[in-house]
């Protein structure tokens, strides 16, 4: 590969340790048959990956295939990095690294015994392999982290490479097209032999037999491999949330009014799932007051639990149906931390950021700003600025009669 192509996409295919060259930056996606992994392999390579010409097969609780072509310099022959440590590494379902190697730093990222479709790349850069690796290591429960030890990263380790790779399975780089050329050099054989036998049955009852009326033998059925369909993106079917501040602001102005003497009204706390769940509990008076106040509301309440010692009443509130829709990211996290400290800075809010990231059941891992803010103004005053963000969605509206505040907690997508 010309080096200044190298340089121009920030990776490269292969790197030697221990004096063996291992693939990397291969393209992971999971393999539902890997028994005969060719038809899902060859799908992938026309319709997710274009040019893609080589793969390698990972066995085990959750089968995968790597997906490289041969002009961005993979070769076949050559092991996969990625799957010799995991195997080395025996039954650890999660771990996170960085090792320096000869031509880069090569990042891994192996969660819930999958290694994720962009978790094994080669980088030219050491920010970019250090950036991707402080992003990931905000997600919880790693078992095992690898990192250079100049990092200075508390609670990471610096095995030696070369010895882990080693102890791993050696499965090799195969080409796509030509992976089943001795099969079908045989079925060629045989379909050559069944020829000649064909030929020589016919020749024989031509000459030497009385002819015999023909036997229509069943036409077999070949099964063909199932469709999968791609994998659809978590942001192409969310609760708008434009619905879910309006219902839950309109289920909130409800129970508010429902007041009893000596009964206070607790925390409110709505989401697009569960709808609207609050509760009163009693500083004086009777519980048949509160019980009145109920009945003659004309609140249609999901539920009604009061409490054994008849102090507490709680209830949930059906908000109605939420609108889903499409809603696509437009911002990368650092577009988006700057936006929202940007609008802390104007408004003198105090929006705080949670990093956070979802990993699909296939494998693919997913960006999130986590975000979370307490204001005075009701939901209806906060529509029109949230919803200057794309794959956006609410999860949680709350309300504290007492100090008059609410609380919004939801998460963005990111590029």
């Amino acid at each position: 590969m010309a080096e200044d192509q190298t340089e121009e996409k920030a990776w490269k295919s292969s790197f030697t340790e221990g004096g063996k060259t291992y693939a990397a930056s291969l393209f992971w996606q999971p393999l539902l048959n890997e028994d005969n992994p060719l038809p899902e392999v060859k799908e992938a390579a026309e319709n997710i990956l274009e040019g893609a010409d080589l793969y390698v097969v990972r066995k085990g609780k959750s089968p995968q295939f790597g997906l490289a072509a041969s002009t961005q310099g993979f070769a076949r022959g050559v092991p996969s990095a990625a799957v010799a440590l995991v195997s080395s590494l025996g039954n650890v379902t999660s771990f996170l690294g960085v090792f320096k190697v000869d031509s880069g730093w090569w990042y891994i990222c192996f969660r819930n015994d999958v290694i994720l479709s962009d978790g094994d790349t080669l980088f030219v850069n050491e920010k970019d392999a250090k950036d991707q690796f402080i992003s990931m290591l905000a997600v919880p429960d790693w078992d095992i982290l690898f990192a250079p030890e100049e990092w200075g990263i508390d609670e990471t380790r610096n095995d030696d490479l070369g010895e882990l790779l080693s102890k791993g399975l050696q499965v090799k780089l195969d080409k796509i097209s030509g992976s089943n050329d001795t099969i079908m050099l045989g079925v060629i054989i045989v379909g050559f032999a069944i020829i000649l036998w064909f030929a020589y049955s016919s020749l024989k009852s031509m000459f030497f037999t009385p002819p015999k009326a023909p036997v229509i033998a069943p036409v077999e059925q070949i099964e063909t491999p199932a469709y999968i369909p791609p994998e659809p993106k978590p942001w192409e079917k969310i609760y708008n949330p434009v619905d879910v501040m309006k219902k839950c602001y309109e289920a909130t102005t409800k129970v508010v009014q429902l007041l009893a003497p000596g009964w206070r009204l607790e925390g409110v706390t709505c989401t697009p799932e569960s709808g609207l769940v609050t509760s009163w509990r009693r500083e004086l008076g009777r519980m048949t007051w509160m019980e009145q106040a109920l009945r003659t509301s004309g609140v249609e309440f999901s539920s009604r639990v009061i409490s054994k010692d008849g102090s507490t009443f709680m209830v949930s509130l059906p908000i109605g149906e939420i609108s889903t829709l499409n809603s696509p990211p437009e911002y990368t996290t650092e577009e988006l931390t700057n936006i929202i400290n940007d609008l802390n800075q104007t408004l003198g809010t105090n929006i705080t950021m949670t990093e956070k990231s979802w990993v699909s059941p296939r494998g693919t891992s997913y960006n999130i700003m986590g975000f979370s803010v307490s204001s005075n103004n009701d939901p209806l005053n906060w529509i029109e600025l949230l919803m200057k963000f794309s794959g956006l969605t609410i999860n949680t509206v709350k309300y504290d009669i007492n100090s008059s505040t609410w609380q919004y907690e939801g998460e963005i997508y990111e590029l």
